[in-house]
């Protein structure tokens, strides 16, 4: 099993806008993601940490301006997010502890129902043709079935 852990080195690297996202729980801008429209089959990590988090064959196209998924692949947590006067259920990552959005019960119902609503700036995309050089290959059988 990979070691996944907050990667000081990782942090130093990131962009303004992803160690805000990511460290101080912020939210990117909706519609200005760079993974937002990405159809690619492949799986979306932690930036931080390298922790799998989701495969592009749960992720749909919800309308709301962010990546949206139905469910993790594994390594995500939830918590009660009372911020900016809402109760949410705001989505980190299990071993970088990074913010990485909401989830919603407002998604597709033949899906199970959930919508997570996730920041690009958070996520670092791997294609499926470099899962297994990147060591993702045990995450390969998650994203086949893409179209």
């Amino acid at each position: 099993m990979t070691d996944y852990h907050k990667d000081p080195d990782a942090i130093a690297a990131l962009t303004e806008e992803q160690y805000w996202v990511t460290q101080e729980s912020g939210t990117e801008r909706p519609g200005t993601g760079q993974l937002l429209n990405n159809k690619e089959p492949g799986i979306y990590v932690d930036i931080v940490s390298g922790e799998p988090l989701f495969a592009s064959s749960d992720k749909y196209e919800s309308g709301c301006g962010w990546p949206s998924f139905t469910k993790p692949i594994d390594n995500v947590t939830e918590h009660r997010d009372l911020s900016h006067g809402m109760v949410r259920v705001e989505v980190r990552s299990k071993h970088g502890d990074s913010h990485l959005g909401h989830v919603f019960p407002d998604g597709p119902q033949d899906r199970g129902g959930l919508r997570y609503c996730i920041n690009s700036a958070s996520l670092r995309f791997i294609h499926r043709d470099d899962m297994e050089a990147e060591g993702y290959g045990k995450y390969l059988d998650q994203v086949e079935d893409v179209t």
